[in-house]
């Protein structure tokens, strides 16, 4: 005959059993790594740094609202600042000594293409978080890897349906990129995008000064000479704030109009610099004083945290992190409604990446079966106000991701030149009123 005290022990045995098998058979983990790479030195970072400050206050954020189903987060940072070996081998390391599963890599589009092939060997999730290179995505189908923002095509095609738009009789145009991937990528998208268009535009420089210069004396005074009507430049973060001041020490930002589809990460740095109507990209239509969502809850709380912890508004580096932990955590949410309430493999988390509808700070976006995000396109002009003490972005325009965008299956540089005027009285797109 059992005592009381055996059954007790018993049944507290069994139960423990119980729970330890319903774990094991859920296979929920202790906690979620997370590996991020981003800037967190060299003159990129002052685009990385923010994005490390938003990852880890929003983490933050989802931990204290109770983590994934009740998993906490824990974000593991590689520097992408250290040169391309070493950030392939500290890649590695994260995912096969520290067992990380999941990485959100990278800001640099030479990066991207890296640690695609890598992750898809790995087999662990890569979300490309920020690099713009369409090619990666296209020359290649990935199951791991996958992009929570629009690709370079998206950007350029916008940015030119803007510049026609506000400056439809222009002549001239020289472009000054940064010599590496995304730079020429998207001068050659821009470029091909812009002749199927407007055929009769006259390219009278392509000037690629390397990645990380500091001295564009030589660039500046052959623009000078040449006077084009229009410059472009899609440089980012140190490399176009360094060019637009010292265009604008020499006067060049008084001849022609400058077209700057990253400087809305440039703005808050750059001040006064900016002149007003040059036109101006987001990357997205992340901005902190967006048209339609200024006033909406997540986006305005979201930004007035931001800055009170950094002292700057949130830039679009920012969006995208914010986007791509979203991302995540929704994907978490339809994985494991899909597996009927286990917690989900590495694989069945990629598959269900494929088709993800998600929200990050501003508009909806959906990844495509090839793994591509559409994501929508928003551009306008600087102008200075007394508001704030830098200028803000002015007759805004939205472009949606899925008209600027290489349908699945399509190249983006052939794409691009199948274009006709037609696209831009596309009723999808979206203008709004200049500010008052």
């Amino acid at each position: 005959m059992f005592s009381s005290k055996a059954i007790r022990v018993a049944a507290f045995a069994a139960a423990s059993l119980f729970t330890a098998a319903a774990s094991a058979q859920s296979g929920k983990p202790a906690e979620i790594k997370i590996g991020i790479t981003t800037f967190l030195s060299g003159p990129a970072s002052v685009f990385g740094v923010p994005a490390k400050a938003a990852a880890d206050m929003y983490i933050e954020q989802i931990n204290a609202a109770g983590g994934v189903k009740g998993v906490k987060i824990v974000p593991v940072y590689v520097d992408e600042g250290v040169g391309g070996d070493k950030f392939l081998s500290e890649y590695r390391r994260v995912v096969q000594e520290q067992g990380v599963k999941t990485m959100l890599a990278a800001i640099s589009s030479g990066n991207c293409n890296i640690v695609a092939p890598v992750a898809e060997d790995l087999k662990v999730l890569n979300v490309m978080w920020d690099c713009g290179t369409e090619k990666v995505l296209e020359e290649k189908r990935y199951r791991y890897v996958v992009r929570t923002q629009a690709n370079a095509t998206a950007e350029m095609v916008a940015t030119v349906l803007y510049l026609l738009r506000t400056k439809p009789g222009f002549k001239t145009i020289a472009v000054v990129n940064q010599d590496y991937a995304y730079g020429r990528d998207s001068w050659e998208l821009f470029r091909n995008t812009l002749l199927a268009l407007k055929p009769d535009t006259k390219i009278v420089a392509e000037l690629f000064p390397k990645f990380g210069a500091t001295d564009f004396s030589t660039e500046v005074s052959r623009l000078q000479a040449l006077r084009p009507d229009v410059i472009l430049s899609t440089s980012w973060g140190g490399d176009l704030d360094t060019f637009v001041r010292q265009a604008a020490q020499r006067g060049l930002t008084r001849n022609s109009l400058f077209v700057l589809p990253l400087a809305e990460s440039s703005l808050e740095r750059l001040g006064a610099i900016v002149p007003d109507g040059a036109i101006v990209g987001a990357r997205g239509d992340h901005y902190f004083l967006h048209p339609e969502l200024k006033d909406d809850p997540k986006l305005k709380e979201f930004a007035q945290k931001f800055k009170a912890k950094t002292g700057a508004y949130p830039i679009y580096s920012v969006h995208h992190m914010i986007q791509a932990i979203d991302a995540v955590v929704a994907n978490y949410d339809k994985a494991i409604a899909g597996a009927k309430g286990q917690w989900p493999t590495t694989e069945q988390l990629a598959d269900s990446m494929h088709g993800l509808k998600f929200r990050g700070l501003t508009r909806p976006l959906v990844i495509r079966e090839d793994g591509q995000g559409l994501e929508d396109q928003l551009l306008g002009v600087a102008k200075k106000t007394a508001a704030y003490p830098f200028p803000v972005i002015d007759k805004m325009v939205i472009y949606p991701g899925a008209l600027v965008t290489a349908p699945v299956g399509k190249k983006s540089p052939d794409w691009v030149r199948t274009l006709t005027p037609a696209i831009m009285k596309d009723a999808s797109i979206k203008a709004f009123p200049a500010l008052k």
